[in-house]
């Protein structure tokens, strides 16, 4: 039990980052859907997203050696993130004031990826994982 609050503290801290993130740089980084910076600024997110989710994804498996840990992160991490997003959506006036509702558009199409990544690559670590051990 005690392994699934550090997870869900964890998770709130990258869900945190994240956020934090788009509350100080949003403005610069995000761009209106149609736009011609909007998929090229997407996938440099994207991209930087799932260099960061792979290394902390590490780092927890190499933290926790359990069976299964990295799956064990990735679905509590997204649990987690997706439950406090809802809320930080929903009050997305009071988060991110500065952010037009176009840009809350483009916050909320990288937040999609972001929790694909999330679980995708903790699944492609525990694999991998796996792999190694049967050699």
């Amino acid at each position: 039990m005690k392994r699934y609050v550090l997870i869900s503290c964890l998770g709130a801290l990258v869900w945190l980052f994240a956020t934090l993130f788009f509350v100080f740089f949003g403005e610069r980084v995000l761009f209106s859907p149609g736009s011609a910076s909007f998929f090229i600024s997407l996938s440099l997110l994207i991209s930087g997203t799932a260099l960061l989710l792979w290394m902390i994804t590490f780092l927890y498996s190499l933290f926790d050696q359990s069976k299964n840990a990295a799956l064990t992160f990735g679905l509590i991490g997204t649990i987690v993130g997706l439950t406090f997003d809802a809320f930080s959506l929903a009050n997305h006036h009071y988060v991110f004031p500065h952010l037009s509702d176009s840009k809350i558009i483009a916050f909320t199409v990288w937040m999609s990826f972001a929790y694909a990544l999330y679980l995708i690559i903790p699944a492609v670590l525990n694999e991998w994982k796996k792999k190694a051990a049967l050699i």
